[in-house]
């Protein structure tokens, strides 16, 4: 079975249609305002409306007020919420859209427990921990802490670029991969090359 892809930190048009053209499954908008790859969700409303049928918009949070959730998935027209802080299970149920939960992984982390209490989530996202950053990182974490067999689906994610996707992909059968820095010029700019060399890293499985 093919390996979904994610483009996250979306900000443009032109590196969304890219993302598209390149064919990605996902593409992520973040609001969190402190992110350098915030973005406007009166912006994102209208890349979302050039995007095709079929392509899923993601909203990226972090510990975000149950009012700001509502209202970007709202104008943004969202398909799917992110959530990247301390979001219990029950703060991410409560909305109409569902929801993947990302997890910050290091040496000690209990991957089956976090999948036990966020059973609801369509998916874990594993990123690499550090501890000022919440995600974005541009840092591979240790691969060999996942599981073998994760009962969520697994979104892979951190320091995933062209030249380890299909390394990565290898090692860790995951339902899915997501990247951001892996594919920009700077942060919140893409790379339209970036993108199709990380598709076909992908593709040649």
């Amino acid at each position: 079975m093919s390996v979904r892809v994610k483009v996250c930190g979306i900000t443009r048009c032109e590196d969304a249609a890219a993302a598209i053209q390149s064919g990605v499954d996902a593409v992520g908008f973040v609001f969190w305002p402190q992110s350098t790859r915030y973005i406007d969700p009166n912006l994102a409303r209208h890349i979302a409306s050039n995007i095709p049928p079929f392509i899923c918009t993601v909203g990226v949070y972090v510990d975000p007020d149950i009012a700001w959730v509502e209202e970007t998935a709202r104008v943004a027209k969202l398909n799917l919420l992110q959530f990247h802080g301390d979001e219990t299970p029950e703060f991410c149920n409560q909305f109409s859209q569902p929801y993947i939960k990302a997890i910050r992984v290091k040496q000690g982390t209990d991957l089956l427990q976090y999948a036990e209490r966020y059973s609801t989530a369509k998916g874990l996202l594993l990123d690499t921990y550090v501890s000022s950053m919440p995600g974005g990182t541009g840092h591979a974490f240790d691969w060999d802490l996942i599981p073998k067999h994760l009962p969520l689906p697994l979104i892979l994610s951190g320091g995933l670029n062209p030249t380890n996707v299909s390394m990565a992909i290898q090692r860790t059968q995951p339902w899915a991969v997501d990247v951001s820095s892996g594919v920009e010029i700077s942060k919140g700019i893409k790379d339209e090359k970036k993108i199709f060399a990380f598709m076909q890293g992908v593709k040649q499985l």
